[in-house]
């Protein structure tokens, strides 16, 4: 049977587990970030998380939360059919923003690389499909209207139920929250 396996999430200056009914409070995400790394919930450092995006920042931090609250551990070079599956209401808005005002800061001759890799909206799941080992399916989804939760757990089971991935971490995410699912079967 295909079900919720764990839950991670960050909001309001807070991040918790929903299977292990943790929650704590932190100050920023690079403190998160140190203090998941000291409890072992990374299981190792990141690869340049300091020059992260504000949304990849939030996704790796999600899904090690969800993994951790879901007990898959995962290992550097490791792989795992697990795939990804994505939205957010905001796509990569505040990424191009940045991207366009570095841009013309430049006077519209140049804009730094490392802003403009993060203007897709599948970005912030590739960074973290690459540090999990994650080799599964990796697709980002656009909703309109409010049924976007039921619909993208429904999609997330069905590519689960049709084998195209062993589990399938779902994240919806916006510039402030997170919100992180594994689904799969146990």
């Amino acid at each position: 049977m295909v079900k919720t396996l764990g839950i991670g999430w960050i909001k309001n200056s807070r991040y918790g587990l929903r299977g292990k009914r943790k929650s704590q409070g932190y100050a920023d995400l690079k403190s998160l970030y140190l203090k998941l790394n000291e409890k072992k919930i990374f299981k190792c450092p990141v690869d340049n998380f300091n020059r992260f995006d504000q949304a990849s920042k939030l996704a790796s931090i999600a899904i090690a939360l969800a993994l951790y609250d879901a007990g898959i551990v995962y290992a550097k070079g490791k792989k795992q059919n697990i795939g990804i599956l994505g939205t957010s209401p905001l796509g990569a808005t505040d990424a191009n923003l940045a991207y366009f005002r570095d841009y013309i800061a430049g006077k519209r001759i140049l804009g730094r690389a490392n802003l403009f890799i993060y203007t897709l909206p599948s970005s912030s799941l590739a960074e973290a499909a690459i540090h999990f080992g994650l080799t599964g399916p990796l697709l980002y989804m656009g909703f309109s209207g409010n049924s976007q939760d039921t619909r993208l757990i429904e999609h997330a089971k069905n590519m689960v139920k049709s084998g195209q991935a062993k589990a399938i971490v779902v994240l919806k995410s916006t510039n402030k929250e997170t919100v992180c699912f594994i689904i799969g079967v146990k």
